[in-house]
């Protein structure tokens, strides 16, 4: 039975029984409705331009239903056509207008063939407008009537639930009412905003949720664009990924990660994200390179493909200069942080001392460095930051910390982010549970608490929270692990014996380079280890799936996003470019819907201008379906069970007011 004072509170919200019956009525008629769809990705890294376009064509589901709705009966063309105006509602519509009123419009692809026959202007909204509501009635069928409603604006919510739904007329007289509400939208100057507000019902709904597992952070330049998107999303979840984890913690003021972020950020030439996405000054390191480095070369420090990068917006020699001072700095904040930490054991991560100079020459291990010029390191004290560097770290600290759009991105990342989810059957984590290489779960120390498996990723998710929201040493503490998570050992965020950064700068291509996984790498392609990680997470194993990103499938290679017998999913399949190299495709999506199990595969997007002036799409290949014969309702998803706990306290409170226990007002 529920706690009386539990139902006294739930009595304020349905004061009577006849509210309590309508809202049994209304909970036991969703249970009967088929499950929401799903959609998972993962390693996204700031490609933003395919990953909204993959919110707006629902990872092709937009697409199918429209061949659902229309078949053969209108053209390819014309499929097309209204594909790119669902997908681009205002800057397609810009389009149409511009070419109708006589204006040349270069660029758009057999826009006369998409047009068909349709003279004029308003015959092309009338024709529009109600592909455009079919297309959404099909999209809007599987949801209670109330959902929908509560994603329209109030402005037109009348119009577009008249054109939605049925009416008592008959036939004839329907499609004269249904008519005549289009020709009053088109005459009033309704249509724009029409078309606008029913696309945006479509993306909304296509994807019920999206899971994001992942590394949203990265090598592309569009992080930042991709949380603005997330922002408009009516149901999502974040399972943080090392790159997330890694601004996050610079975000949150490790000063080490915050060298890490810029260090990486200028090695890829992908400072947009900082300086046009965040607002993040970057004179002040600019100036300190060019006081400090002015006359070196640079030669190793060149960003990736500097000869040939478009987004390099400084000189090629100016980067390179930022790139080394930066690089210095992280490398003294690192060793200072690992020092202060000694139960990390990860001493072989404190390099400078481990440096030695000999008539002006430095080594490590009797091996030269490939750059020698090393002004700012003092072999007495090598993590000493000198007053210049420090200066320069509170500014760009200071910079951090008054960007609105970052402070409000961190804490989107937070209020939607977790280490792990389990939700619907499946278990979704970004990298991996440590294991040891006999399968058993590996026992690390978090913060002060030895833990494993399930308490490990627990005790890790409770520590990231600490560093932004705890006070004091605890928080001081938390904040440090952060940098362990980016390179540790045991984090399940990593999970490598070490991140051999210095030495890839400074040493030739050799065993110094190497870094070896953890033993989850290799034993989680094994269907028994799948199972016993799912049953640690409280998941049925023979029903249960797990899945993650963070190592790329190699599909040119061979290799399979589905392991461990099915009951794994490795979905990071290259949505950023530089890694599609290695993939030979440009992501995956998991679709969940009451059908069953899609896994799609992409090719690369064009861009976005192509698809609002030729309708052009990502095309994708549907690489598996797992139907079942029987439909997926709410009431077998974890909502279900949610509601029909709802439902067992209403009914109770509904017994409580027809035996007088409770005063009905």
């Amino acid at each position: 039975m529920q706690d009386e004072r539990y139902l006294r509170l739930l009595s304020e919200k349905f004061p009577n029984s006849q509210a309590v019956i309508s809202e049994l009525i209304n909970l036991r008629a969703i249970l009967s409705l088929p499950k929401g769809t799903e959609h998972f990705v993962s390693d996204l890294h700031g490609e933003s331009m395919a990953f909204i376009h993959m919110i707006k064509n629902a990872s092709g589901v937009v697409r199918k239903k429209v061949d659902e709705v229309y078949g053969n009966t209108i053209s390819e063309e014309e499929k097309r056509a209204l594909c790119a105006l669902i997908y681009y509602p205002d800057e397609r519509l810009e389009l149409i207008k511009r070419f109708y009123a006589g204006e040349k419009v270069d660029g758009i692809l057999n826009l006369n063939s998409q047009i068909s026959n349709l003279k004029s202007l308003d015959e092309w909204y009338r024709t529009r407008l109600h592909q455009v509501v079919e297309v959404a009635r099909a999209v809007t069928i599987k949801y209670s009537r109330s959902k929908v409603h509560k994603l329209l604006p109030p402005d037109y919510a009348y119009i577009i639930k008249e054109l939605l739904h049925e009416t008592n007329l008959e036939q004839h007289d329907r499609n004269t009412y249904y008519n005549a509400i289009i020709d009053a939208i088109i005459e009033t100057g309704s249509a724009d905003q029409l078309i606008i507000v029913i696309s945006y019902l479509i993306h909304s709904l296509t994807i019920d949720t999206l899971h994001i597992v992942g590394d949203i952070f990265d090598r592309g330049s569009g992080a930042a664009k991709i949380l603005d998107v997330l922002d408009t999303v009516r149901d999502y979840d974040i399972e943080w990924g090392n790159h997330d984890i890694e601004w996050m913690g610079a975000m949150a003021g490790n000063m080490a990660l915050l060298a890490t972020v810029l260090r990486v950020s200028i090695r890829y030439a992908n400072i947009e994200t900082l300086e046009e996405g965040y607002g993040i000054n970057l004179l002040p390191l600019a100036n300190f390179a060019m006081t400090v480095y002015g006359n070196d070369p640079c030669t190793i420090w060149q960003t990736k493909d500097f000869e040939n990068n478009p987004r390099l917006t400084r000189s090629a020699q100016l980067m390179a200069k930022m790139h080394k001072a930066i690089s210095i700095i992280q490398f003294k904040l690192e060793g200072q942080t690992v020092l202060r930490h000694p139960e990390w054991h990860m001493d072989d991560r404190a390099i400078l001392h481990h440096l030695t100079m000999d008539n002006g020459h430095w080594t490590l291990d009797g091996q030269a460095l490939l750059d020698q010029n090393l002004p700012t390191i003092d072999p007495k004290d090598p993590y000493a930051l000198s007053k210049y560097e420090q200066d320069l770290m509170n500014q760009l600290w200071r910079s951090f910390r008054k960007s609105e759009k970052m402070q409000k991105h961190l804490r989107m990342l937070y209020e939607h982010g977790s280490l792990y989810l389990v939700r619907n059957g499946f278990l979704l984590y970004h990298a991996a549970i440590p294991l040891n290489a006999d399968g058993s779960f590996t026992e690390a120390d978090v913060c002060g608490e030895r833990v494993s498996g399930k308490a490990l990723m627990d005790r890790t998710d409770a520590i990231i929270r600490q560093a932004y929201y705890g006070e004091g040493q605890a928080k001081t503490d938390a904040l440090d692990y952060m940098l362990y998570l980016w390179e540790g050992a045991n984090s399940p965020l990593y999970n490598k014996d070490k991140m051999t950064t210095f030495e890839r700068y400074f040493l030739p291509k050799g065993e110094a380079w190497d870094e070896h996984k953890g033993a989850y790498f290799t034993l989680a392609d094994d269907e028994e280890i799948c199972k016993k990680i799912l049953k640690e997470f409280g998941l049925n194993p023979a029903t249960g799936r797990i899945v993650n990103g963070h190592v790329p499938v190699r599909t040119i290679k061979g290799e399979t996003p589905m392991r461990a017998n099915g009951k794994r999913f490795v979905i990071d399949g290259g949505f950023s470019k530089p890694y599609q190299e290695k993939t030979g495709i440009a992501g995956y999506t998991l679709i969940y819907n009451s059908h069953g199990i899609q896994l799609v595969e992409h090719e690369s997007f064009e861009s976005r201008e192509q698809a609002i002036l030729s309708g052009s799409d990502i095309h994708s290949r549907t690489l598996l379906q797992d139907f079942s014969g029987k439909r997926i309702r709410i009431k077998d998803t974890d909502k279900g069970k949610e509601l029909l706990e709802q439902i067992n306290s209403l009914e109770q409170l509904l017994e409580n007011y027809r035996n007088g226990v409770f005063r009905e007002r």
